[in-house]
């Protein structure tokens, strides 16, 4: 019997973003693009948004002979040089094989897997400079945590990004604090990915049709090769198939990119619902940091998080029923695993914490102690509260309500056992 020829093409993979996360990312799949030169091109393309940089005294790279520490250098050079980011992640040493790129177009040329990972703000203006620069059948994977939410809708960065570029792009999310996975401290992920129908349904790789294939692609109806977005819908993307030369990009692919001895991958097709869990952990978040700051202790830190959890899955569920599974937030690391990990140290839940022991609001505490930086939990409880409000369903979701409340002020942390258990019905699924 005929066997089927070896792909004559590898993955080249480019990662958008050289920031904590970003850099972590890019010395994991750089790791495993060595391991599998079968499926991968050995170089990977890093994106860095260019800036100068003093590499530190403390740093083991420093020397007052050296070029590279007599003046600020441009960060690209110092990562090619001495292979660490000094900068967003000191003192890990990153694969020789990560090429920094200052240059986004350049470093996305030719890519069939671009990885995304940066700030949210930043992505439109990204996605607009790669436009014609990306091949039109390159797929993605965003490691951007959360979702956009309006009074009008959710939707989800994948198919933000998607929809601009024209591809399809799945997500990753986990209970994955940056700077522990990169110093490979053992956790794990979710690789949220729904294969496009044109690309499992490509023509075989060149060479002799195994004789026990009878798939007549002609006779595929168009129906059958259309993508579905996360509402269930036919996507607005007219998607070009992967070509048959290169290696599938399926789970097993992106097992192979992804996962580590110390960074375990487990791969679903809920896109959504890895998604919606990055965001909405945030506001359970906050409850849990309310609850801790007013001394309760552990059990009502599980009381706020068993709830939250139910309102997760419901939220989900009802407004994308068509593509959430519930066990993506039970059983999943992008889930519970991610939710626990925010309710015990996250920006999220120290804030809430400590807006109580002093008698503040969060805000507050965001301006004291986050140098500048934004908590993700506050605008996502009055963005998801603005989406609720507008269909009249605040009281189906008591916990995320009560936690808007809170921070509104028109109600006190003292409150949430009332506020959710006076609609404690609402929150079953």
């Amino acid at each position: 019997m005929a066997t089927l020829a070896p792909h004559d093409k590898r993955h080249k993979v480019t990662v958008v973003g050289s920031g904590n996360w970003g850099s972590a990312i890019a010395k994991i799949v750089a790791e495993n693009t060595a391991a599998h030169p079968e499926l991968f091109e050995q170089n990977v393309q890093m994106w860095v948004y260019e800036e100068t940089v003093t590499i530190p005294e403390s740093s083991k790279h420093y020397s007052p002979s050296s070029p590279l520490c007599n003046s600020p250098q441009p960060l690209t050079k110092i990562i090619n040089n001495v292979h660490e980011n000094v900068k967003y992640l000191p003192s890990v040493p990153l694969p020789e094989n990560i090429i920094a790129n200052p240059s986004l177009t350049e470093a996305v040329k030719d890519s069939t897997l671009l990885i995304f990972n940066l700030p949210h703000q930043f992505i439109s203006n990204l996605c607009d400079q790669m436009k014609g620069s990306i091949v039109p059948y390159a797929r993605g994977v965003s490691c951007i945590k959360g979702v956009n939410v309006s009074p009008k809708g959710v939707s989800l960065f994948s198919e933000s990004i998607g929809e601009k570029l024209g591809i399809y792009v799945g997500a990753l999310s986990g209970a994955n604090i940056a700077n522990e996975v990169a110093q490979e401290k053992f956790s794990e992920t979710t690789v949220a990915y729904d294969p496009p129908p044109m690309d499992s349904r490509n023509p075989t790789p060149k060479g002799p049709t195994p004789q026990s294939s009878h798939l007549n692609l002609n006779q595929l109806q168009f129906t059958d090769l259309q993508h579905k977005d996360s509402s269930g819908a036919p996507s607005k993307i007219k998607l070009r198939a992967l070509p048959s030369d290169y290696p599938p990009l399926d789970h097993v692919t992106l097992h192979a990119l992804f996962h580590r001895p110390y960074f375990h991958v487990r791969l679903v097709s809920d896109v959504a619902g890895v998604s919606l869990s990055g965001a909405l952990k945030n506001i359970v978040a906050l409850a849990a940091g309310f609850v801790t700051g007013l001394g309760w202790g552990d059990n009502a830190k599980a009381a706020v998080m068993r709830v939250g959890l139910l309102e997760m899955v419901k939220f989900g569920t009802m407004f994308f029923e068509n593509s959430v599974q519930p066990a993506t937030f039970t059983e999943e690391s992008a889930g519970v695993a991610d939710l626990i990990t925010s309710c015990s140290g996250g920006r999220n839940f120290r804030c809430a914490r400590m807006s109580v022991e002093r008698g503040v609001g969060v805000d507050v505490v965001e301006k004291e102690e986050l140098n500048g930086q934004m908590l993700q939990g506050t605008s996502t409880s009055q963005e998801v509260n603005g989406f609720l409000k507008e269909r009249g369903l605040e009281e189906e979701f008591p916990l995320f309500t009560a936690v808007q409340r809170i921070l509104e002020g028109t109600a006190k942390p003292q409150d949430i056992p009332h506020l959710i258990s006076s609609n404690a019905h609402s929150a079953k699924i």
